[in-house]
């Protein structure tokens, strides 16, 4: 019997369609690549660890995301900026939270709080210290 070319190429066809939808699919991968981040913020919350070694591990998992081109998570920065804060490096708390809020566009009315709320206390502070 003779089958006709285009039965023939539309079989293979059908055939190679039902193997490749037998493959397994790939696994969807993570919108941001968090890291320690998490882990970062137990302790942080739990007052496990000096702060500054807690500000070295994310700026390390920064760099980490940063030379395999993966996505910071949200609040990653803006929680750099609070440990730098608390440990008096104002630049880098603000430049964090300029940061945040170039990757995070809809954190500006937050950080812009932050940062306003942060510049009045430091203009506050030479005004008392001159006081006493």
């Amino acid at each position: 019997m003779h089958i006709p070319q285009a039965m023939r190429i539309g079989g293979a066809l059908a055939i190679a369609l039902a193997l490749g939808a037998c493959a397994a699919p790939k696994p969807p991968q993570p919108l941001y690549a968090w890291g320690d981040y998490q882990s970062q913020l137990v302790k942080y919350y739990k007052s496990e660890g000096d702060l500054g070694t807690q500000a070295q591990q994310l700026e390390q998992q920064l760099q980490k995301n940063a030379a395999a081109h993966l996505a910071c998570p949200p609040g990653l920065h803006g929680h750099l900026a609070l440990l730098y804060a608390k440990l008096g490096n104002d630049q880098a708390s603000r430049d964090h939270l300029e940061a945040e809020r170039q990757l995070f566009p809809e954190s500006a009315a937050y950080v812009d709080f932050l940062l306003k709320k942060s510049a009045a206390a430091a203009s506050a502070a030479p005004a008392a210290s001159a006081a006493t």
